[in-house]
């Protein structure tokens, strides 16, 4: 792999030079490193449009680095890969994604990620972007995930889009079986002119299903991002929404939540707010020293963390 690749790697999946378990290092469009282990398997979809991981129920707490990068312009890398969790399997899926491009052209990938649960099965997901580079050139990152839970299988899903990428447009999909758990934690930041488009879609199907899904953005400068979740109890099961965003200089942030109740056991909530930062939290970090930069900064990270 090239250098821009691996200080890409830093950032999006933590690495050090090397992985530990199974891998698959996506370059421009290319597999420039690849690896299985005994409980995961990796393997290209006979049509070489992505992969297939299958995870065996023997997989105990490890983990699998599925990460992609794009290091120049005039790359539009689409891939699909398939993910089958067997019973009782518990593992953590690092899917990173960074692109770059300088004085070229556009540099985008498209990953469309399924993910397949068998009863019981755990999976922590972490999907971290970031784009880097100088120039006109567009990075765009467009995220697509959908799940199937079966009975008792507990999906958390932990995604970051931390500055760079100028337009991005997320689409997560999840249909929930008996017990299921689903678990969002969604953190996004834009700058200068970036774009973020978000969309959750969730159906619980199975009773006492349950989905607890939280995001909150910073939009700053005169960037803007959409927010769009749909909430679908179709039987007794519990449902929590949660969008928080800052505004900072002439960001703007449009929230439009939906909850639909299909069962008259079926218990959605949604909670949401947008504001500035507040004036008061600015002036006590200030009485410590730190400049109005230096105190909207620290706020910041605090709200993303």
């Amino acid at each position: 792999m090239n250098k821009i690749t691996e200080e890409l790697l830093k950032q999006v999946s933590d690495y050090k030079g090397e992985f530990k378990g199974a891998y698959n290092i996506r370059e421009d469009g290319g597999c420039v490193g690849r690896q299985s282990s005994e409980n995961i398997k990796i393997e290209s979809k006979p049509d070489g449009s992505g992969l297939e991981i299958h995870i065996s129920p023997k997989a105990q707490k490890e983990t699998v680095y599925i990460p992609a990068c794009v290091t120049r312009g005039n790359v539009n890398d689409l891939v699909y890969n398939d993910f089958f969790v067997g019973e009782g399997a518990d593992v953590t899926i690092v899917a990173g994604c960074g692109v770059h491009t300088d004085n070229e052209g556009e540099a985008e990938h498209d990953g469309i990620h399924r993910f397949f649960l068998e009863k019981g099965a755990h999976v922590l997901y972490k999907e971290k972007h970031v784009g880097t580079g100088t120039g006109i050139g567009l990075k765009k990152i467009n995220p697509v995930t959908d799940m199937e839970l079966k009975e008792d299988a507990v999906m958390e899903m932990d995604t970051i889009q931390i500055g760079g990428v100028d337009l991005t447009k997320r689409s997560t999909k999840a249909v929930l079986g008996a017990r299921a758990k689903l678990i969002i934690h969604e953190r996004i930041m834009t700058d200068g002119e970036e774009q973020a488009s978000t969309d959750f879609e969730v159906e619980m199907q199975g009773e006492d299903s349950g989905v607890d899904l939280i995001s909150r953005s910073v939009a700053k400068d005169h960037s803007y991002q959409e927010y769009h979740s749909k909430i679908r109890g179709n039987c007794r099961c519990t449902g929590h929404s949660e969008c928080d965003a800052i505004l900072i200089g002439e960001g703007k942030v449009n929230a439009a939540p939906e909850l639909f109740a299909g069962d008259i056991d079926a218990s959605l909530i949604h909670e949401a707010a947008i504001g500035k930062i507040a004036g008061e939290q600015i002036v006590k970090l200030r009485t410590l020293g730190l400049t109005e930069e230096e105190a909207e900064k620290k706020i910041v990270e605090g709200f993303l963390r």
